[in-house]
């Protein structure tokens, strides 16, 4: 089965937004993407339509942008 990925940059809101997700979806089924660590990972993110952080990419593609801690242009910096 394909996971969904939790895109985030790091920050308290993005943190906070992780372990809420974690609590409510089985950890094993979600990939988490630190963009600040993960450089190589950013277009990706803006390819499945993550325009900020954090945010959840199903696994049918639909991108759920929650709460909003960094739009991509600053997680590029």
């Amino acid at each position: 089965m394909k996971k969904s990925v939790f895109y985030h940059a790091g920050c308290p809101v993005c943190i906070s937004a992780e372990h809420e997700i974690l609590e409510l979806i089985d950890p094993s089924s979600v990939e988490v993407v630190h963009l600040g660590e993960e450089k190589s990972k950013i277009q990706e993110a803006e390819n499945a339509g993550v325009k900020s952080v954090p945010a959840l990419v199903t696994p049918t593609g639909n991108v759920l942008h929650i709460n909003y801690g960094a739009s991509m242009a600053d997680v590029k910096g």
